[in-house]
């Protein structure tokens, strides 16, 4: 690709669909490119429709991950036959040979990543751009800020670090730089991600840390809700949660857990311990009051008996997280648990999975039921419905428009889909 490609002239009118799998660092990631388009005269939706070209970010931490991205290429195909269709993220970087052969695909890998939407220009030309009334910019509400990337840990059953690299932190003037230039654009929360976001910093040598990321965004932005939720439980320091005293910092934090035994979590190669991981909720929650917090568990890791799971679900009833992820394990070729038997029967993982959601749908209901007769600060992403700052839907009966508005909002009912709610008189 030429190095001029980025100063061709706009693809008037072309509507590309930009579509992400996985995680909010691929959301981040998608938005920049999606944004990098618009600059270029593209419309952009993040709906799969019948579009010029398609730019589709992948995820590759499960099989099913895998299987999810095949199905959105073919989708893409259908909906448009003829559209160029640029593939980048995880999956593309591990496995670019499988979805070569699909038709109208140019696979663009993560070390990569950066030039995916000036290759999906150079594929617009040419074309003849289809109604553009289907699409719309995305990203106005809340904006993905990419804080860093890649994963040094390198747990057992993770092919992350693998197909991101090593870590590499943004620096803190860039970041604070593009957060305040999206809040003058409009966004009302700012969304840190990243690999490993907790441990932002660790390869920097400017004493730079999430702490003082943190620090410099509420000092040096007009940023009105700030979101940095996923941390693992060693990362999470007393000066960290300091940061909470400023009430633009979302009271929402994601902390994986991934099982309740100890043995399991040794056999992982996570870097904590499940009483550590107790110690660092029990904290947050007195730190924090009324602070939401979801973790991610995988059920049936190799070499996991009843005993592991039920120490497992002993954590869940003890910590009652607002939600929970679960994921029967699945073995990704490369990752050192790969090497591991894989020595749970499918049945019984199905099994185990099922009670863990079982248990923590009840968690969950616990979790919205206690939120009735409060009054929370809503994000709205819609006319009527919206984001707590503690990660909870709630949507209310609205003759304005609330989009992109914060309001509170007195909670009256939940079900299970979120919370029902109104405006204060």
């Amino acid at each position: 690709m030429s190095p001029s490609a980025s100063s061709k002239s706009p693809v008037n009118a072309s509507v590309v669909a930009t579509l992400t799998l996985g995680c909010k660092l691929n959301q981040a990631e998608t938005q920049q490119a999606a944004q990098h388009l618009q600059r270029h005269g593209c419309v952009t939706t993040d709906r799969p429709v019948r579009a010029d070209a398609y730019l589709i970010n992948t995820c590759t931490i499960t099989h099913i991950a895998d299987r999810k991205a095949r199905r959105l290429i073919r989708l893409a195909h259908r909906l448009s036959p003829d559209a160029p269709v640029v593939v980048t993220g995880c999956y593309a970087e591990r496995d670019a040979k499988a979805l070569a052969e699909f038709p109208q695909v140019q696979v663009v890998g993560n070390t990569r990543k950066h030039e995916a939407a000036t290759v999906l220009l150079d594929s617009l030309e040419g074309v003849s751009p289809v109604s553009s009334t289907a699409a719309r910019s995305s990203g106005r509400t809340r904006s993905f800020i990419k804080i860093q990337e890649g994963c040094d840990d390198v747990c057992a059953f993770c092919i992350v670090p693998y197909v991101r690299g090593r870590e590499q932190a943004v620096p803190i003037d860039h970041i604070v730089a593009l957060a305040q230039e999206r809040v003058e654009e409009g966004v009302q929360e700012i969304v840190l991600t990243g690999t490993q976001p907790g441990a932002y910093g660790r390869d920097r040598a400017d004493g730079s840390s999430a702490t003082t990321l943190i620090e410099a965004l509420l000092a040096r932005t007009d940023a009105p809700r700030i979101r940095y939720s996923s941390i693992q439980p060693q990362d999470m320091t007393p000066q960290l949660l300091a940061c909470w005293e400023d009430s633009r910092m979302c009271r929402h934090f994601h902390l994986a857990l991934q099982s309740g035994s100890d043995d399991v979590l040794a056999r992982m190669r996570r870097r904590y311990t499940s009483s550590e991981f107790r110690n660092a909720v029990e904290t947050i929650r007195a730190v924090v009051p009324g602070a939401s917090i979801t973790t991610d568990i995988i059920a049936g890791f190799p070499g996991e008996n009843d005993e592991d799971h039920q120490q497992t679900l002993r954590i869940m009833e003890d910590l009652r997280f607002t939600d929970v992820h679960i994921f029967p394990y699945s073995s990704r070729p490369g990752t050192s648990a790969a090497l591991l038997a894989d020595d749970v029967a499918p049945e019984l993982k199905r099994h185990r999975a099922a009670e863990l959601r079982e248990l923590g749908a009840i968690h969950r209901t616990a979790a919205l039921e206690s939120a009735v007769g409060s009054v929370e600060s809503v994000l709205f992403e819609t006319a009527e419905s919206g984001l707590t700052d503690t990660y909870l839907p709630v949507r209310v009966d609205s003759a304005a428009d609330l989009t992109n508005q914060i309001r509170g909002v007195r909670i009256l009912s939940a079900d299970n889909t979120g919370l029902v709610g109104e405006l204060p008189g």
